[in-house]
């Protein structure tokens, strides 16, 4: 099996600003894996450093680590397999998530099949999706909100810990309505003793749930005794610790930090298990990546609004996988989906 990885840079419509920085242009590395037989299955590696401190040049060698292990593989070999031996050359998940979403997309495209079906899904899923707002003033926040409302959504995220919160999250209320679900993003910038007492003062908005308010298990479990705004947690899902003993209320999870479709699903069986809520979301993913989260969405069958509404935010890139009234479609197409691979060679 040969594998061709691609570097791709995509260009924000606006700078996406969070806690952990601003996003300018988000680097992206297309994996493709062709088979014996002539077939390719393209998949996306989604590392982004100021989030998960993941560089493209890390999951670039990860990859490169594992190209010894794919050449070494038939056509007919399990992908459960494959994965198991590449990751015991790379331990990123990243690296080991576009390989995951190559081999799926290549199962589907060999049996004409998409993947919802490969796992076993009966129909392919709606999903429920909100819409990010990461506008950093008043008034670019509210015409953001406002736009969601009209688009259809009933669930915004707003990105907070980044200026003025209360005033931004007051005119997302505003212009959102009454019906609007709210969740707020920190990821993990406040500290312990901020923490309680911001959220103290957002509550009157009506707040969702708070992702990552602080960063490290021990310190969301804390702050969940004293608020009541249920927590979600976003980089501390990537601690080991995190499903042994449940230190939030939900869950969130993203295709590149759980190794692909098949991390995914295994992670959100365990966390459902230890007692977690489960919703998924991407990073500012390509349509590869959204598609794998679609389709993994099938089995998983979130708890809450995910996500996945991020493509629009790209400039020059026609978003293949547009959200209608508040919820995004999987594909019906073979493998991962048709049409997804122009995004990537604009």
């Amino acid at each position: 099996m040969k594998l061709a990885v691609t570097p791709v840079t995509a260009t924000m419509r606006a700078p996406f600003d969070a806690a952990h920085g601003t996003v300018w242009d988000r680097r992206l590395l297309l994996v493709s894996l062709q088979a014996a037989d002539g077939q390719v299955g393209h998949g996306e590696a989604a590392p982004l450093e100021s989030y998960d401190g993941v560089s493209t040049e890390a999951v670039g060698a990860a990859l490169e680590d594992c190209r010894p292990v794919l050449e070494g593989y038939r056509d007919a070999t399990p992908i459960d397999d494959i994965l198991a031996r590449c990751s015991e050359a790379t331990v990123l998940p990243q690296a080991l998530a576009g390989i995951d979403l190559a081999l799926w997309d290549l199962a589907g495209r060999r049996t004409r099949e998409p993947v919802w079906r490969l796992l076993g899904a009966a129909a392919p899923p709606r999903v429920s999706v909100n819409w990010t707002i990461a506008a950093a003033d008043r008034s670019g926040a509210a015409r953001e909100a406002a736009q969601a409302r009209a688009d259809g959504f009933s669930t915004v995220k707003v990105k907070v810990a980044i200026g003025d919160d209360p005033g931004r999250l007051a005119a997302v209320r505003a212009f959102a309505g009454a019906q609007m679900a709210i969740r707020i993003d920190a990821n993990g910038a406040w500290s312990p003793e901020q923490a309680e007492p911001v959220l103290r003062v957002l509550e009157p908005v009506g707040i969702e749930l708070c992702e990552e308010p602080v960063s490290g298990l021990d310190a969301i479990r804390a702050l969940r005794e004293v608020t009541d705004i249920p927590l979600a947690l976003d980089e501390s899902a990537a601690d080991p610790e995190a499903l042994l003993d449940p230190a939030a209320d939900l869950i969130c999870l993203k295709i590149a930090r759980c190794g692909g479709i098949s991390g995914t699903i295994e992670t959100a069986t365990r966390a459902r298990a230890a007692g977690y809520e489960v919703y998924l979301a991407s990073t500012l993913d390509g349509p590869l990546g959204i598609a794998a989260a679609l389709h993994a969405a099938a089995v998983i069958k979130p708890d809450r609004a995910c996500g996945l509404a991020t493509l629009a935010m790209f400039e020059g890139r026609p978003d293949p996988l547009p959200p209608r009234n508040g919820s995004i479609a999987a594909p019906r197409s073979a493998g991962l989906g048709e049409d997804l691979l122009t995004w990537y060679r604009r």
